[in-house]
């Protein structure tokens, strides 16, 4: 059971879905000490939590996907740690032995979204690469030594640029997982402007979503 739509959170989606079958055929250990990086819905934690983590942290910083996140995760009897920040700056010192994260990611032609907006769960930058790059910069602090992070996006971000920046930090990182979709609401309504941009054919109205393992090996 999930809150409704207009809740104005992101609800699970393909990507959450593909993400969800690459931390299954992982899979997590049991016991493990799971962070779940803009948990949204809370679609990532429950599911952490039901394979057996022992501590499953859930991250976002909006307050109203975090109300969401703490509802669908107590109505299945999963308890889940709920943090509000920024992973950029937050969670010193913290080590997980798996990390989650289907952060935003979509191209877009305007300006950061406000505090407020719901386009914060899928607004990223002209390139899609906003809050990825730094995400990678901070992967390998992160990780508990032998951990690993799942990560989802579009491939009109560059999963090369996203495979070397995890490298260059000292990870072990592979695409694991691949699936062509058809465009969602939000891509849908910007498909012109993404035409206009380069970043996809004329026409085109799906998208290869891919997951990302990033190991750290020591």
């Amino acid at each position: 059971m999930w809150l409704p739509g207009n809740t104005g959170v992101y609800l699970p989606q393909d990507d959450t879905a593909l993400l969800i079958d690459a931390m299954l055929l992982a899979p997590i250990p049991r016991g493990a000490r799971v962070l779940d990086i803009g948990t949204g819905s809370g679609a990532l934690a429950r599911a952490a939590a039901d394979c057996g983590a022992a501590e499953v942290t859930a991250l976002d910083v909006s307050w109203r996907a975090l109300a969401a996140a703490f509802v669908n995760t107590r109505l299945s009897g999963r308890r889940v740690r709920l943090r509000h920040g920024d992973i950029r700056k937050c969670l010193p010192g913290r080590h997980f032995d798996v990390v989650l994260a289907n952060p935003p990611y979509v191209p877009c032609g305007r300006g950061a979204p406000g505090r407020h907006s719901p386009a914060r769960a899928w607004d990223a930058g002209p390139d899609g690469r906003a809050v990825l790059d730094p995400l990678c910069d901070r992967a390998p602090g992160l990780l508990s030594p032998k951990g690993m992070m799942l990560m989802v996006h579009s491939t009109l971000c560059d999963p090369e640029k996203t495979l070397v920046r995890l490298r260059d930090g000292g990870l072990k990182a592979a695409v694991v997982a691949r699936a062509r979709c058809p465009f969602g609401p939000v891509m849908s309504s910007r498909a012109d402007w993404l035409e206009r941009a380069g970043l996809i054919e004329p026409g085109q109205r799906d998208e290869e979503l891919v997951v990302i393992r990033a190991d750290r090996t020591r």
